[in-house]
């Protein structure tokens, strides 16, 4: 697989900025290893975003239970620490932020702030009353982050991608 351009005019990767949205999840994995494998055949630069989504609940806890925003912070942080090490073992070096809202706007504002050129996320399957009560998430970063969005559902064994990244090194 090749990442340049059809002609002398893309001289240079088609991807250079590559966000990877990750959440820690089964879903979120292979999207991170399906971003990581893009990153490394185009040897793109890497963002890794978290979003500590503030819901109602979350704030109806923190008035309930002091101290639940704190615990879902440090949860989300080793979440993203977490996926910063598994692009580090790949010889990426992920610029990583962990940041609070609403998932879809954060990545989009993410996106723009860092001039994304490709937005790679995780899906998870969902009825269609959780799809109707959480809103259009897709649809919402399709109409707001100015670049290519990738959901990310292959499966790509760590050894494969581990492989690609041994062969980049060499």
């Amino acid at each position: 697989m090749t990442c340049a351009g059809p002609g002398p005019e893309w001289e240079l990767s088609m991807y250079e900025r590559i966000l990877l949205a990750y959440d820690g999840s089964l879903e979120g994995r292979r999207a991170l290893r399906e971003g990581a494998v893009l990153a490394l055949t185009c040897k793109a630069k890497v963002y890794l975003l978290s979003v500590i989504s503030e819901s109602a609940g979350m704030r109806l806890a923190e008035g309930t239970l002091a101290g639940a925003v704190a615990h879902t912070q440090e949860m989300y942080r080793s979440v993203l620490d977490e996926g910063v090490e598994r692009l580090l073992a790949l010889g990426l070096k992920p610029v990583a932020k962990l940041v609070s809202g609403e998932p879809a706007q954060e990545i989009g504002a993410f996106a723009r702030e860092i001039r994304a050129d490709l937005v790679v996320v995780g899906h998870r399957q969902q009825s269609l009353f959780s799809r109707w009560w959480s809103g259009r998430t897709g649809a919402y970063l399709m109409d707001h982050i100015g670049c290519s969005l990738l959901i990310g559902r292959n499966e790509i064994g760590e050894g494969v991608v581990e492989a690609l990244a041994a062969r980049q090194t060499a």
